[in-house]
C-alpha cells in the first residue's frame, strides 16, 4: 500500500486553475458549451440565433445572437470569473429570471479553449473584439448588432479530458439535442443549426404548436393533447402526447420550468402518474411541457449545470401537474378522432380552448343517454349469438381423476356467456346522425369477429371491440375499488359451486397472509388443505371470468408486491390484467343492438378511446377519405 504524498502548505489556487477546474463541471463536452452560450444568447434578447460547429463542436463552436450587445468597455468583465450583469444582491438570486446567472460560464469556457468575442450594441458605430481572456485587448472589429462568441480547439489545453469525449456523430448528436430542446421553450426565436458547412435545422419564429411538430414529427403533432391549466402561481402548459405517440425510449420528453429545461424526478414523476391509465409496460409518453411560476418558489442553484431544481413546496407542484395531465387525457372523446390514414387523434379536432368539443364525464350512464324518441323499428341482426361465446365462455372442464397428491378434483365449472348490455332498438335517422347525438354513431355489421362498422356523421368507425369492452371494464373496476376503500361495499358474486385447483406451498401462503387485500379486491379464496384452494367469490363485474386464471394472477400479483404495495402502486396494472381477461373476445359474435349497446358505454367511459396498453380503440374514416377510395368527383 503507498503512503500517502508528503503534506503541502495552503496557498490560493492560480486563476487558471480554478477556471478549469470550474470548467470541469460548466464544461462537460461540446453540448455543454452550446447550451451556456445559447442561454447567454436568449438572455440578451436575441430573437434570431445562429449555430456553426465543427467536428462535432471540439474544432468550434460559433453562436451568433441579434440580442443587445456587449460594450467594449464591459467586453473584459464578460470573460472573467463571477462577473455577470443578471445578478447584484442576494434578492436577486432568490428571485432569477433568467437562464444564466453565476457568471462562470464564459470564464470556464475560455479556460480550456481560445474563445473570441466580437459584440456590437444597437448605438455603436462598428463591433468590438476580444480574443484569448478577460486580460486581452478590446480592438475595433466588423459586425452587426449583436454578439458572436467563436470557440475553437476545445480542451486544447487539457488533452486528458480531451480523451474521453466521444465519436464526432455522437457528439453534434449532444449539441444537436440541446439546440432542440432551447429551440422548443422559446419558438418565438429563429435558430439554425450547421455542421461542418451544411445547414441541419432551420426553424423560423412561429407557435409552441409549430415548432413542436417540426422538431418532433408528425406522428406526435397528430396525436397530442394541448393543456393549458393554471392555478394560483402555478400555470401549466404545452402538449401531452396520446399513448398511440409513446416510445420504448423516454427520449420525447421535454419539461420546462420558467424557460428552463430540466430533468426532474418529482415532475418525471407526476407525469408518468397521469399516464398510468393509459399507458402500462415499458413505454414511454412523450410530451412537451412547460411550467411557470413565481421564481422565489423554486430554487435553480442547486446544479452545476442547472439541469435540476428545487420547489418549495415539490407536493403541490406534483399534484398540480400530475392533475392537470391526468385531466387532459381523460378528456379525450369520442371526437378527438382524426380521419384515415392516420389511425391517431387529430389535434385540430379540439375546441379553441384547449379542450374536447365532447366530454364524456358529462354522460351519466348508458341507460340515460339512449334517446326514446327514436323509433323501435329496427330489424334483428343476421348474426346469431354463439352459444359459448365464440371461445370467450369457457367450456365445461372436468378432472376425471385425482391430482397424484390426492387433490380432489375441480367441480364442474361452466361460464354464462359474456352478456353486454342489451340497447333499446332504434332506427339511426338522418337526423340523429346530422346533430352527432352519438359521437360514435350506429352500428353496421361486425367484420371478422374483431371489429365493429359503425356509421356517424363523418363517414366510417372502426371500433376494436376487445380493446375498447377492456377499457371499459377497467375503468368499472376502478370505480369499485375506489368505492370500496371509501367505505362502500364491493359488488361481489358468490359462486354457486366453489372452483377449486392445485396450488403450490407459496400460493397457499398468500391467501394466508393477504386475505384482507383479496378481500379489498372483492374476491373470497379459501385454504381446503396444503395444496388446494377455493375460489368462491370474485368481483361481480368478472364473475363470467375463468376463476382459476384470475385468482393465479391476483395471488402473483400481491405475493410478488405485497397487498399494501398492489392496492397503492401495482393496483392499475392489476385491475388492466384483470379487464383483458373478462373482456369479450375475439370471434365472439355480437347483435347489432350489443354492438350499439358498447359504442354507447365507449361514449360515457372516461380514456374511451385508449385500451389499457395506449393503443386506439376506434378510428375514424371520413368520407372524402372513402370518396378518394373510388376516385369519386375526380
Amino acid at each position: 500500500m503507498n503512503a500517502p504524498p508528503a503534506p503541502r502548505p495552503i496557498c490560493a489556487l492560480p486563476d487558471q486553475l480554478i477556471s478549469q477546474i470550474a470548467a470541469g463541471e460548466v464544461v462537460e463536452r461540446p453540448s455543454a458549451v452550446v447550451k451556456e452560450l445559447l442561454e447567454n444568447a436568449l438572455d440578451a434578447g436575441g430573437t434570431q440565433i445562429t449555430v456553426r460547429l465543427e467536428e462535432g463542436g471540439v474544432k468550434r463552436i460559433c453562436i451568433t445572437d441579434n440580442g443587445r450587445g456587449i460594450p467594449p468597455e464591459q467586453m473584459p468583465l464578460a470573460l472573467a470569473r463571477h462577473a455577470t450583469s443578471k445578478i447584484a444582491s442576494l434578492d436577486d438570486l432568490e428571485n432569477v429570471g433568467t437562464l444564466g446567472f453565476r457568471g462562470e460560464a464564459l470564464a470556464s469556457i475560455a479556460s480550456v479553449a481560445v474563445v473570441t468575442l466580437t459584440s456590437r450594441t444597437a448605438d455603436a458605430a462598428h463591433a468590438w473584439e476580444l480574443e484569448g481572456s478577460h486580460l486581452g485587448t478590446v480592438q475595433p472589429s466588423s459586425g452587426a448588432p449583436g454578439t458572436t462568441i467563436n470557440v475553437q480547439d476545445l480542451y486544447y489545453n487539457t488533452p486528458a479530458r480531451r480523451k474521453f469525449l466521444k465519436s464526432e456523430q455522437t457528439e453534434f448528436g449532444h449539441c444537436a439535442e440541446v439546440v432542440r430542446r432551447i429551440a422548443l421553450a422559446r419558438p418565438d426565436v429563429a435558430f439554425t443549426l450547421s455542421h461542418n458547412g451544411r445547414t441541419v435545422d432551420h426553424w423560423m419564429a412561429s407557435t409552441m404548436e409549430k415548432r413542436s411538430a417540426q422538431i418532433l414529427g408528425e406522428t406526435f403533432a397528430e396525436a397530442r393533447l394541448p393543456i393549458d391549466e393554471g392555478s394560483g402561481v402555478l400555470h401549466l402548459h404545452g402538449f401531452a402526447g396520446l399513448p398511440t405517440a409513446s416510445k420504448g425510449r423516454a427520449d420525447c420528453q421535454y419539461f420546462y420550468v420558467n424557460g428552463r429545461y430540466v430533468r426532474d424526478k418529482l415532475l418525471v414523476h407526476a407525469v408518468r402518474a397521469a399516464y398510468e391509465d393509459v399507458l402500462h409496460g415499458d413505454r414511454f409518453p412523450s410530451y412537451v411541457l412547460a411550467l411557470d411560476l413565481d421564481p422565489a418558489l423554486v430554487d435553480v442553484n442547486v446544479h452545476p449545470s442547472k439541469i435540476e431544481v428545487r420547489f418549495r413546496d415539490g407536493r403541490a407542484v406534483h399534484q398540480f401537474v400530475f392533475h392537470a395531465v391526468q385531466r387532459a387525457l381523460a378528456q379525450t372523446s369520442a371526437t378527438s378522432h382524426g380521419s384515415v390514414p392516420s389511425p391517431l387523434p387529430a389535434a385540430d379536432t379540439l375546441g379553441s380552448t384547449g379542450g374536447p368539443l365532447w366530454r364524456p364525464q358529462q354522460q351519466a350512464s348508458f341507460g340515460s343517454i339512449l334517446n326514446p324518441s327514436y323509433t323501435p323499428t329496427f330489424s334483428p341482426s343476421p348474426y346469431g349469438r354463439a352459444a359459448d361465446g365464440g371461445g370467450v365462455a369457457q367450456s365445461t372442464e372436468r378432472y376425471g381423476a385425482l391430482f397424484a397428491d390426492g387433490t380432489p378434483p375441480r367441480a364442474q365449472q361452466v361460464a354464462a356467456p359474456y352478456q353486454l348490455p342489451e340497447a333499446t332498438r332504434y332506427t339511426a335517422s338522418s337526423a340523429a346522425l346530422a346533430h352527432e347525438e352519438f359521437p360514435l354513431g350506429f352500428a353496421l355489421a361486425q367484420l371478422h369477429g374483431i371489429y365493429i362498422l359503425a356509421q356517424n356523421s363523418k363517414g366510417l368507425v372502426l371500433v376494436d371491440m376487445h380493446a375498447a369492452h377492456e377499457r371499459i371494464l377497467y375503468e368499472q373496476l376502478k370505480n369499485a375499488l375506489d368505492a370500496q376503500i371509501a367505505g362502500s361495499e364491493m359488488q361481489v358474486q358468490t359462486l354457486l359451486i366453489p372452483v377449486t385447483f392445485y396450488a403450490d406451498a407459496i400460493e397457499v401462503g398468500t391467501v394466508q397472509e393477504h386475505g384482507d387485500t383479496l378481500a379489498t379486491l372483492g374476491f373470497d379464496i379459501a385454504v381446503l388443505s396444503p395444496t388446494t384452494l377455493a375460489v368462491r367469490a370474485v368481483p361481480a363485474l368478472l364473475k363470467n371470468a375463468d376463476a382459476q386464471t384470475l385468482a393465479r394472477d391476483v395471488l402473483r400479483d400481491v405475493r410478488e408486491f405485497g397487498g399494501s404495495r398492489v392496492l397503492i402502486e401495482r393496483r392499475n396494472e392489476l385491475l388492466g390484467t384483470l379487464a383483458c381477461h373478462t373482456a369479450v373476445r375475439a370471434n365472439r359474435i355480437l347483435t347489432q343492438p350489443e354492438m350499439n349497446a358498447l359504442l354507447r358505454q365507449m361514449e360515457s367511459t372516461e380514456r374511451a378511446d385508449q385500451c389499457n396498453h395506449g393503443r386506439p380503440t376506434w378510428v375514424q374514416v371520413e368520407i372524402n377519405a372513402l370518396d378518394k377510395l373510388f376516385l369519386r368527383g375526380q
